[in-house]
This record gives C-alpha cells, sequence and structure tokens, in this order.
C-alpha cells in the first residue's frame, strides 16, 4: 500500500510537524508500507523527498539531494503526486491513503483537507468541515455549546476589525461582561499549540494580551479562568469512536503554553489513576460527545479541567493532535493497549473505511 506521509507547512506549527513526521517514520511498519514523503516548507514549497526522519527532525531535510518539486494532483484520475524530475520531465505516483502529519494553520484546518478531498485520496483525520470547525475555538464553543450536555468556561469572542476602531470600548464591553473578574485567559480563535495565549491577571495587562493574540488571528476568545487538573483524553474511530484511558499535564509553567509544551523538560505528563470509575466513564464520554458532535473521524484529542468539585468543563478539540515521542496522543494509546505502530495501521484502516473522506463519489 503505497501511504505519503505529508508534512511541515505554513504554520506556526511546522517544528513540532517535523517532530511529529519524524517519530511517525521510526515507527511505522515499513514492511507492510512503500512509504512516500513530501514536505512543505514555511514558504510554502512543496517538495518530494527521501530525507531520513532525522534530517526531517533537525530541519536539514530541505537541502536533500534527493528534493524534487511535488504536489497533490486535483486529477482523481492521477490519484496521488505529480513528481517534476531533475531533467524537466514529469513523473506520476499513485497514494492509496495519505497521513497528514500536520498541526496549526494551513494544514489541520480544513485546507489540506480540501485538496485530498478534491483529489480523491482517503486521508487520515477529519474531513473539511469538522477540521475547520474544530480549529476555529469560538465555532467550536459554539457547536459544543448547542449539545447543552458539555461544561465550559465563559467565554467572550472579539473581532480585530471591531478592536482596532476603538480599543478602549472593547476592552470595557470585555470588563463589563466578566463583571471586572481577572485573571482571564486571551486566546486566538485559529492557533494551536497555544500560540499568541496569555493569562492576563489585570485589567491594566487586558490590552497587551489582546495585540498579542491578535497578532496571530483575526478573532479571539477571552475566557474566565478555570481552576482544576489539565486532563486530556485521546478518541479514535469513525462512526463508533472509541475513548482512550485519562492523561494528566503538570505544565512547568503557569499554563501550558508553546514552551511548556515542547521545549520545559520540567512538563510532565501522567496517566491518571486515582478517579472512581463513574468519574473517568463521565470524561470519556464527554470526550466522545464533543468528537461526535463536531463530526470528527479518524482520530482527535480533546482536552478538559477538572475541578476540585468534580465539575469536568471541555477545553478545547486538536483534530491532528501531535504524534512526537512525548506527545500525549500516542503515549494514551499505548497506555490504553495500542502500541505506536499498531495506532499507525488503525488510523490508516479508518481512513480507507471513511467514506466521506474517501475516492468514491455518488
Amino acid at each position: 500500500m503505497n501511504i505519503l506521509i505529508l508534512f511541515g507547512g505554513v504554520s506556526s506549527e511546522h517544528d513540532i510537524s517535523r517532530l511529529s513526521t519524524a517519530s511517525v517514520l521510526n515507527n511505522i511498519n515499513k514492511e507492510k508500507y512503500d512509504i512516500t514523503t513530501v514536505g512543505i516548507t514555511k514558504k510554502g514549497e512543496w517538495y518530494y523527498t527521501e530525507a531520513s526522519a532525522e534530517e526531517i527532525s533537525d530541519g536539514s531535510w530541505e537541502k536533500n539531494p534527493s528534493n524534487k518539486p511535488a504536489v497533490i494532483s486535483p486529477d482523481r484520475l492521477t490519484h496521488g503526486l505529480i513528481i517534476e524530475e531533475a531533467d524537466g520531465t514529469i513523473t506520476k505516483k499513485y497514494i492509496d491513503v495519505v497521513h497528514p502529519v500536520m498541526h496549526g494553520q494551513n494544514a489541520e484546518d480544513g485546507t489540506i483537507q480540501g485538496i485530498l478531498q478534491i483529489a480523491g485520496i482517503p486521508f487520515v483525520g477529519p474531513g473539511v468541515a469538522a477540521s475547520a470547525a474544530g480549529m476555529d475555538k469560538a465555532i467550536t464553543k459554539a457547536m459544543v455549546n448547542q449539545n447543552g450536555t458539555v461544561n465550559q468556561a465563559d467565554t467572550f469572542v472579539s473581532l480585530k476589525n471591531i478592536y482596532e476602531v476603538d480599543k478602549a470600548a472593547e476592552m470595557a464591553r470585555i470588563n463589563e461582561y466578566f463583571g471586572g473578574k481577572y485573571p482571564l485567559f486571551v486566546k486566538p480563535a485559529n492557533a494551536g499549540s497555544s500560540v499568541g495565549i496569555s493569562k492576563v491577571k489585570t485589567a491594566e495587562d487586558l490590552e497587551q494580551g489582546l495585540d498579542k493574540a491578535f497578532a496571530v488571528d483575526t478573532k479571539l476568545l477571552v475566557e474566565e479562568t478555570i481552576v482544576g487538573r489539565e486532563i486530556e483524553v485521546a478518541v479514535l474511530g469513525n462512526d463508533d469512536p472509541k475513548a482512550s484511558v485519562i492523561g494528566e499535564i503538570f505544565a512547568a509553567n503557569e499554563f501550558y503554553d508553546f514552551d511548556a509544551k515542547y521545549t520545559n523538560a520540567e512538563s510532565r505528563t501522567a496517566i491518571v489513576t486515582d478517579l472512581p470509575k463513574e468519574k473517568e466513564d463521565e470524561v470519556r464520554n464527554a470526550a466522545i460527545t464533543v468528537y461526535k458532535v463536531m463530526g470528527c473521524k479518524g482520530l482527535s484529542r480533546v482536552d478538559f479541567f477538572l475541578q476540585d468539585d468534580g465539575k469536568v468543563v471541555f477545553n478545547e478539540i486538536n483534530t491532528l493532535p501531535g504524534f512526537t515521542s512525548i506527545s500525549m496522543y500516542p503515549q494514551l494509546w499505548g497506555a490504553t493497549g495500542i502500541p505506536y505502530d499498531q495506532l499507525i495501521d488503525r488510523l490508516i484502516e479508518l481512513a480507507l473505511d471513511n467514506k466521506d473522506n474517501s475516492k468514491f463519489s455518488l
């Protein structure tokens, strides 16, 4: 079976994609699959590459002499790649399944998924609509709120074009909405890995937090602070998804920002073992509910807060979660009984079984 690993991208999470890809390449069954890798640079250049996992991880893949310009053909008869050879001739390579090991904007927001759906190639992960909705935290909250069974933090949504017209008026609206209570969290609506997020402790710090988030996106969320344990659940499946055991984040920083996730060695994760079965079931069922409400297929990671009083509060969903050696998604399934290599097999099977993302048409 011809598997295309697609990585990189014009995204603030480009480097994390490379680390995830290296882990996938080190764990995928190379005797079972014919592996093709295509990397997208931060400038948006697409290259077929035979670079090693180590070269992809450290970024030196871009200088690999095997690199050739390549694109996914939108023509369904091609069903794969168009590769430009050194002499200028064109070759085509049939692809059975694409595994987009990509994160953030221009990756898990429905854009790559749209290319693959037009091309008629099955791919790992949720489809266009679920990816786009899951990437936008404001849309996610609205959809989950409609369900009415999952708790969420109180949220104010702000738009950059309104904020820039009158900053003072928008900040006054935010202060009125929350009754002057601080601290608050300010988050870009469309950014992963906690990029652009601030914990705003006083009204005097609000403008700085808003400016930081608006530098990343044109829409942001201001949320009440939820005090509780940060827990995560991995979900796997199409129409009948299953939830993993529960994991917990112990952030080295004040909250789980980009540095705490990927560069601060003091951050750690653990499998939750101290909850009664009824509470575990509540968390895992809430994760499956969010997954279904968002229309996800294949995989997602669903994050919650668990308050001291036992209240479970939904935080966010990640439709293409990290796959690095320390990422929670593969760790959670490993603890549930599915090793990394078998997890990749299962994701490929789900991609082939997902008619919404497949080559089939009416």
